[in-house]
């Protein structure tokens, strides 16, 4: 077994010191703890900040956006805090919101809640309380087109888009839509204070959180679903795979998330034990830096590409319990999903030939690798490492702490890293165009940019002609994946959670872990 780090032992000393029976003797509902990798890359719980995997994991236990998503079905859109909705033009789509919610403060959910939810207090800067700029920016990537929103009555609403946009009631599931009570937000001493204390309409109302260490949740027994089937959730921050197995072995916790294929027989032989879940719309990709002096020349991108046996890494390190997309895109994505787009094959003669092509002698590549943030992400980097070192690549490897660091430095230091792409909306544009477009992080830090796609991805966003757009989506791949490489995809992510066996429980097809009373049950 691996010794424990302090941040765990931390963690794990919160955990014993977190009474079970928070509520009362009285509430007979279970308390359950979740063992988790990594809570927040940011350190707090705003979604409008916090747009990370681990992050996803967690926020639709105690915030909610107009549209939900059926994340346990086939990733539609469904009613959430909205009921229904149509489209009044291509820019304009009115909602009729639920009656009768409430935010965990008691305070009702109204039209008003949803449009200064999207104001600039919170969202966008210029209000009263200065907004972080990261927070802008996301809002700015997930909301191109956004206008305004006109508030009809006191449950209905319209969202008005500057631009068309085919996607907009899309837009309105995603997690930066999740809406938040104005009053404890205007009455917080601070953004950060709000910010790790938000106050929604979940589930679950945040009852404590210690950055690193544990968030604790407790039932909004008002919540429009009836009142949630756990007393106290509790999601503490256990680094280290095996510690968060022993965890579970031992009773300390009820779940344990980020398993690898790899444990799963050892857990499973325990009766009391099951580990569920599978594929999720999620892409693991690494990232090329295109401003990099030696990544400059694309030739180098495309053989790194050729070089890398997605095969191999499936086989070795996932069981078999994964496979390779086709490029950036899902199959959920309907007539807009390319049947015939294929990933760079892993062709190493080919990959030296290009080497040749560019002229390559030895020039060193950085590699910044985060110790296990993705399950499996060090063992992916050593089999990569291999075949890169295979054809002739040097390859500078470096193993750092935190988000922080890989990006550091100016963009020509930076080479190479790994990432990921969730999908949740069932049409490439809010994927695709967000973060690779001109608005994107690769082309506002510098990393990649090509004029070419900018031009499609900002059509893709605003066309109505869907014979177009899926040209223009043929392209985008083409430039992205082919010809100027920005990334280069390697497997469809998958989530394994090991649980007790007697909760019923079922996992998403997302990092997101469901605990409201359709999905928990003992």
């Amino acid at each position: 077994m691996n010794m424990l780090s302090r941040r765990t032992a931390l963690g794990l000393a919160g955990a014993a010191a977190l009474p079970r029976v928070a509520i009362g003797q009285a509430d007979s509902r279970p308390a359950v703890t979740v063992a988790v990798q990594n809570m927040s890359t940011s350190n707090t719980l705003e979604m409008l900040r916090e747009q990370s995997n681990v992050g996803t994991r967690i926020f639709r236990n105690y915030v909610e956006p107009l549209v939900d998503t059926d994340w346990l079905g086939d990733m539609s859109l469904i009613p959430g805090l909205a009921t229904t909705w149509r489209r009044i033009d291509d820019r304009t789509v009115e909602f009729d919101l639920r009656e009768g919610v409430t935010f965990h403060n008691g305070d009702p959910f109204t039209a008003a809640e949803v449009a200064f939810s999207f104001g600039p207090e919170r969202m966008w800067g210029g209000g009263e309380r200065e907004v972080p700029t990261p927070s802008i920016a996301n809002a700015r990537r997930a909301f191109p087109g956004f206008d305004r929103i006109e508030v009809l009555g006191p449950h209905r609403l319209r969202v008005v888009s500057k631009v068309p946009d085919i996607v907009l009631e899309g837009r309105m599931s995603r997690s930066l839509a999740v809406i938040a009570n104005r009053r404890s937000f205007m009455q917080a001493g601070s953004w950060m204070e709000w910010a790790r204390k938000p106050v929604g309409t979940g589930p679950y109302r945040i009852a404590e959180y210690r950055p690193d260490q544990m968030l604790v949740m407790e039932p909004h027994d008002a919540h429009w679903q009836g009142r949630p089937p756990i007393r106290q959730l509790r999601f503490a921050e256990v680094p280290e795979v095996s510690s968060r197995i022993n965890m579970l072995l031992s009773g300390a916790t009820d779940f344990a998330s980020e398993i690898p294929p790899d444990q799963i027989p050892s857990i499973e032989r325990d009766p009391r034990f099951e580990v569920v879940g599978g594929p999720i719309n999620n892409s693991r990709y690494l990232v090329f830096n295109k401003s990099h002096p030696v990544l400059a020349n694309p030739l180098i991108r495309r053989a790194m590409s050729h070089a890398i046996d997605r095969e191999a890494i499936i086989a070795a390190l996932w069981a078999g319990r994964t496979s390779v997309p086709r490029g950036l895109q899902w199959e959920f994505y309907g007539d807009m999903y390319l049947r015939d787009i294929e990933v760079p094959r892993f062709d190493p003669a080919e990959a030296r030939r290009l080497l040749r092509a560019a002229g390559y002698r030895g020039q060193p590549i950085p590699y910044r690798c985060l110790n296990n943030y993705y399950t499996n992400q060090t063992p992916t980097a050593l089999i990569m490492l291999e075949g890169w070192r295979g054809i002739g690549l040097n390859i500078d490897f470096r193993m750092v702490e935190n988000w922080g660091q890989i990006g550091s430095g100016a963009p020509e230091t930076r080479g190479v890293w790994d990432w990921s792409a969730a999908a949740v909306v069932p049409d490439p544009s809010i994927q695709m165009s967000a973060s690779w477009g001109r608005t994107g992080q690769p082309w506002l830090s510098g990393d990649w940019h090509n004029e070419q796609f900018g031009d499609l991805a900002a059509e893709l966003e605003t066309s109505m002609d869907q014979p177009r757009r899926i040209a223009v989506w043929r392209r985008m791949l083409e430039i992205i994946e082919h010809e100027d490489p920005g990334y280069v995809v390697l497997h469809r992510n998958a989530s394994f959670v090991a649980k007790r066996r007697n909760i019923a429980w079922r996992a998403s097809q997302s990092f997101f872990m469901d605990f409201r009373g359709s999905n928990y049950a003992v």
